[in-house]
């Protein structure tokens, strides 16, 4: 098992170097900044931005005459169509990477070797296959509602750059197999209170036909969930002790 927090020539804390780092803050004390400012004037830019009207993209309206139908009976029901709409669509890019996450994973597991407290290279194949299954669960509830799935609602728009850290972390070939789960921890805690979130959206909503798959599709990512959350521990006492270091 590769052991990522190992002693060695990290050069980046500023204690390696005594002198340095006097000389670093002698520096700070005489020089000073290039304009006389608090950040008031940074902060009331971005503030005058944060105001503005644009928005992450939106919601279309169903492209054929059966959903926007069942939309328009939901909006007099008095629901926000376009919420679970975009919700939905979250999820949708949010599984996708998520399968993604995992063959990334998967490829990862299989060269550098299984951990001693898992998963196995199975164990991420079953996984990888429930996300593909939720991926195509939320499609075609999408298209239950006259809505297009290739559509990038703001939702999934904000879903996607938010995973993109995560997927850089798995493929990335200097990460271990340990550090890789921890992305994907993150991954799996997200997932599951965002299926909470659209069972109750959909329940509001009133799609209850949409209830049973959705309720299942959660049980199995808090199994996910419980799983990732034992091999990271596992993974994270099981690293041997190194051999001694010098200090440098």
């Amino acid at each position: 098992m590769k052991n990522d927090a190992t002693i060695g020539k990290n050069r980046t804390g500023i204690e390696l170097s005594p002198l340095d780092k006097r000389s670093m803050l002698e520096h700070t004390e005489l020089t000073h900044p290039s304009t006389e400012t608090n950040g008031a004037v940074l902060a009331a830019a971005r503030a005058e931005y944060y105001t503005m009207p644009d928005v992450i993209g939106s919601v279309p309206p169903p492209a054929s005459a059966k959903g926007i139908a069942k939309t328009g009976l939901e909006a007099l029901k008095g629901v926000n169509a376009a919420v679970l709409i975009d919700k939905l669509g979250e999820r949708l890019a949010f599984e996708r990477t998520g399968s993604r996450l995992y063959e990334a994973l998967i490829e990862k597991c299989a060269a550098e070797g299984e951990l001693p407290g898992g998963p196995t290279v199975p164990d991420l194949q079953e996984i990888h296959a429930e996300e593909v299954r939720h991926f195509e669960l939320v499609r075609d509830a999408l298209n239950s509602l006259g809505a297009d799935p290739t559509t990038m609602t703001p939702s999934a728009d904000n879903a996607a750059v938010q995973s993109m850290g995560l997927v850089k972390v798995i493929t990335d070939a200097r990460t271990t197999v340990k550090q890789s789960l921890e992305a994907i921890l993150t991954a799996e805690l997200v997932d599951n209170d965002s299926w909470a979130l659209l069972i109750e959206l959909t329940r509001t909503a009133g799609r209850d036909e949409l209830l049973p798959r959705f309720e299942e599709a959660r049980a199995r990512e808090l199994e996910h969930l419980a799983n990732v959350r034992r091999w990271v521990r596992s993974a994270t006492m099981a690293l041997e002790k190194p051999a001694s270091h010098p200090m440098v």
